[in-house]
């Protein structure tokens, strides 16, 4: 690994990005399995353009950067791995098979619980490589910038609190 700075040693936005998505992974592992408890749903914000992430061509064109999507009542065949997870959901009535490397995730928030997760991939931005690298820090929907100093504290993957959006990044009618 390599260090974030010479002082440290240790990448820390790695490592808790890293931390952050395995907890996310072995959510979507416990749903997999058992289904949502109560009322629980997950928003996940993923880049679509970010390398593994495998989507129809009209959903790629109609959301070329980014797109939400949520697990709640309609959707089918959730199947965690290691590096990916892959899930059936409806868009205006047809289904569609997705798959989407946890690399490329940006956010995580489950409304029942107020509970929410914005992941950097600053470094990747920068263009350096990361083991786990995915979406960015701060609003799903705000634009990345590069920078060619360490992330600060501040740009690390953090837990947040919810603020619920008008809507997820998707039309009502292709909502799953």
């Amino acid at each position: 690994m390599a260090p974030d700075s010479p002082t440290t040693g240790f990448d820390y936005p790695a490592l808790v990005r890293n931390a952050l998505v395995g907890l996310i992974r072995d959510l979507l592992r416990g749903v997999a399995e058992a289904g949502l408890p109560g009322d629980h749903h997950f928003y996940l914000t993923f880049r679509t353009d970010a390398p593994g992430v495998v989507l129809s061509a009209g959903q790629r064109q109609r959301f070329p950067k980014e797109m939400t999507i949520v697990l709640q009542h309609q959707y089918w065949g959730l199947e965690v791995g290691d590096e990916a997870f892959s899930v059936t959901l409806h868009f205006g009535g047809a289904p569609e098979r997705l798959t989407v490397p946890f690399a490329a995730l940006g956010a995580f928030v489950d409304p029942a619980a107020s509970f929410g997760l914005r992941l950097d991939t600053s470094h990747e931005k920068a263009g350096e490589a990361a083991p786990d690298a995915g979406a960015r820090p701060g609003a799903p929907d705000a634009p990345a910038t590069a920078t060619e100093a360490a992330p600060s504290p501040a740009r690390a993957s953090t837990v947040v609190p919810f603020r619920p959006r008008s809507a997820p990044s998707q039309d009502e009618d292709d909502a799953p």
